[in-house]
């Protein structure tokens, strides 16, 4: 049985504006029509394989599930209280594929990573699958393309079949470093993709790790179900320790004397999309070296990444920039900055301001909103719903809302009212009346809202009852609009 185990943490600050912390780059279609989660999953079909585990932050459950339907594969989704580093996520999954009475193979994967030849990454993994078999531990290294000083290196050792024992892992090096690793054709990329048994990597993280393994086994002692989702127990989990597979069993494991773990090498066009200029990299380009993606007219443009999905972007006489243009926010940075895009995110959360976290446009389990105008006593919001849609029952102390309905059929409940409005028709919903809004037609719900009052914060919501379990984990939801 081989389980993929798919890691959808991360906040993927270094691809902002698009990629923010409340929907980062996994969950965006960067490359293709795909999002990145979905891509993971598909370059996998063909294998023999067991349902996924996916494993991501609470914040991010809804946006999971509704890319992994899309794909036809929902399967587990491992809720994490808060992200503690790959060694405990794993070791989550690990415990819970032992409880099925098999020992299955786990092919740990990261959600944001590009692979341009899905046939040679397959034939990589099912090389690999014959040592795991063996107890094994592999992990795969990529075949370098350039001295790159931005990922970490393994050291092979000892040829064994079509793969290597692993001298050493080896921190991210300087450039002159990293040269010397490519020329001598004995360094691989650390991919951070791994194989091997659910019992092999228990067994070795309770040798280096016990304190990680005790830690999870009591945060999942009493497992909690919630709709298609696995809630562990907060309070043991925030006891784990933070670290990573490499630091807390692949390094001290490769230093003892007994070492079972193996490098794969893998040759199929990979790519951590890591900054712009990687996204650049990867994507096709013009006879100038530039990549327009949406509404772009150049002039004696050169070596530009230019993003434009909301309005017109123009460019005249520019060299090696990146324009990323969102409806709120517009990114402009010299090609060899794009690393430090981080540090413009660092200063939006410590100024507070949303840009940081949030797009203009949220997807919630219902639908999504978009903020398209706000003052100091309004805000207004274009509202979507899907189909079955609805909407928790709820109130605010603070604001009264207008609900002007743009294109299908809304039920709404407004009061001790219950009524279906369509196309054009409108209801007024005043301060502290509990108001309810579903959609129960086959065609997605559009509305315009229009809130007015003292404060207009998302958390100035009273949830009465919800159909996606947001009343049971408390009844007043910052950050969740209806």
């Amino acid at each position: 049985m081989l389980i993929p185990v798919i890691m959808a943490g991360g906040s993927g600050s270094r691809l902002w504006p698009m990629s923010r912390q409340h929907f980062p780059k996994q969950f965006l279609p960067l490359v293709d029509d795909s999002t990145m989660l979905q891509a993971t999953l598909n370059r996998l079909d063909g294998l023999p394989l067991d349902k996924s585990i996916t494993i991501c932050n609470e914040e991010h459950r809804f946006i999971v599930a509704e890319q992994l339907r899309r794909t036809g594969e929902l399967g587990s989704i491992i809720l994490e209280p808060m992200g503690k580093n790959t060694a405990p996520a794993v070791a989550l999954a690990a415990l819970i594929a032992l409880d099925t009475g098999d020992d299955p193979l786990l092919l740990v994967l990261a959600a944001d990573h590009v692979i341009d030849d899905d046939d040679a990454f397959q034939k990589a993994i099912t090389n690999a699958i014959v040592f795991a078999q063996k107890n094994k531990l592999v992990t795969f290294g990529v075949v370098p393309t350039s001295p790159h000083t931005g990922y970490g290196y393994i050291k092979q050792g000892s040829a064994t079949g079509n793969a290597f024992a692993v001298d050493s892992f080896v921190e991210k090096p300087e450039f002159a470093t990293a040269k010397h690793y490519v020329e001598s054709q004995q360094y691989l990329w650390n991919s951070g993709m791994f194989l091997f048994k659910a019992s092999c990597y228990l067994k070795q993280l309770e040798r280096f790790q016990p304190e990680i393994l005790l830690a999870c086994q009591k945060s999942i002692a009493n497992l909690e179900a919630d709709l298609d989702f696995v809630r562990v127990d907060p309070i043991e989990f925030a006891k784990c320790p933070d670290n990573s597979i490499d630091y807390a069993v692949m390094e001290p494991l490769c230093a003892a004397s007994d070492s079972d773990v193996i490098v794969m090498p893998l040759d199929a066009g990979w790519n951590d999309v890591g900054s712009w200029s990687s996204l650049l990299e990867l994507s096709e380009k013009d006879q100038q070296g530039n990549h327009f993606c949406g509404d772009v007219i150049a002039e004696n443009t050169q070596g530009c990444y230019v993003r434009a999905e909301h309005k017109l972007v123009a460019t005249l006489g520019l060299e090696d920039l990146v324009i990323v243009d969102t409806p709120d926010a517009l990114l402009v940075a010299h090609i060899d900055a794009v690393q430090d895009v981080k540090k413009i995110v660092d200063q939006l959360k410590l100024s507070r301001r949303s840009e940081a976290t949030l797009h203009r446009e949220v997807y919630r389990p219902w639908g999504k909103y978009d903020s398209i105008d706000s003052g100091e006593r309004h805000q207004v919001k274009l509202i979507t719903v899907k189909p079955g849609g609805k909407l928790s029952v709820q109130m605010h102390h603070h604001r009264a809302e207008h609900w002007i309905i743009v294109s299908g059929t809304a039920l709404v409940t407004n009061g001790d009212k219950v009524m279906l409005l369509t196309e054009n028709q409108s209801t007024y919903i005043p301060i502290g009346v509990k108001h309810a809004l579903e959609n129960p037609g086959k065609i997605p719900l559009e509305l315009i809202e229009v809130q007015s009052g003292a404060y207009l914060g998302e958390d100035d919501i009273v949830r009465f009852e919800d159909i996606y379990g947001r009343v049971a984990k408390k009844n007043i939801s910052g950050g969740e609009h209806s």
